[in-house]
């Protein structure tokens, strides 16, 4: 074979290739140790993740990821991706902004060729556990509040901001005075969570079943809760 025979394939792609792999993991051969070791010495690999600090970003950045958020465990690393419609350029600039603030590093934003979806998308160690989230898959997970949110109500509004903002709408049909501030999801934890913490900040919501909604009808609560969480205002 030329020396190259191998550019371009991956163990998942090439048999020969998965063979060598499967081989120096038996033989517990890391022909990459010097090189990795090297490069963390020169900060250009991270050897340690810290916990996030507890504030009201943090809260926000849960929120919108439970709503709008995958994270996905590989061997070796993690992913998270935040989806977002391409034409809500403050949704993509703001949570584009936390990822990188958070993980200290640049996201990978770009749209699908498929559909007009934008993908958030970062790849680091321990990302499910230091942000609090469960992997993917969460629809039949049940979702707990930390404490320390709980413990603020400003934490609180940052939170329910980034759940209102990936699965939130707001909608006026002035024909018949209908006001509606909906937050739709179906995981039952979740809905139930938005129900209280609602309730915690004054709010009268109502939470309809059947339709995995929580909603606020009345219309000067509508634009209060509007105003507090900071709704599409970016």
């Amino acid at each position: 074979m030329p020396s190259n025979w191998s550019k371009g394939q991956t163990k998942e792609t090439n048999l020969s290739v998965k063979k060598i792999s499967d081989t120096m993991k038996l033989r517990k051969i890391d022909n990459f140790k010097v090189w990795r070791e090297k490069m963390k010495l020169e900060g250009k690999i991270r050897s340690v993740y810290p916990s996030f600090t507890k504030n009201g970003d943090l809260a926000e950045l849960m929120g919108v990821v439970l709503g709008d958020g995958h994270i996905s465990k590989f061997p070796r690393s993690e992913e998270l991706t935040i989806f977002s419609n391409s034409s809500n350029k403050g949704f993509i600039k703001r949570y584009s902004k936390l990822v990188e603030k958070f993980f200290n590093k640049v996201p990978y934003v770009a749209k699908t060729s498929w559909s007009n979806c934008v993908r958030i998308r970062i790849y680091q160690k321990h990302i499910s556990q230091r942000l609090g989230v469960p992997f993917s898959p969460r629809k039949n997970k049940k979702i707990s509040v930390p404490r320390w949110i709980l413990s603020n109500k400003g934490y609180v509004a940052r939170y329910l901001r980034g759940l209102y903002e990936a699965e939130g709408s707001f909608c006026v049909h002035l024909p018949t005075s209908t006001y509606k501030f909906m937050f739709s999801n179906k995981n039952t934890s979740m809905l139930g969570n938005v129900f209280r913490l609602m309730k915690v900040l004054g709010f009268h919501p109502h939470w309809t079943k059947a339709n995995y909604n929580i909603q606020i009808s009345r219309k000067a609560e509508v634009y209060q809760a509007i105003k507090l969480l900071q709704f599409r205002i970016y």
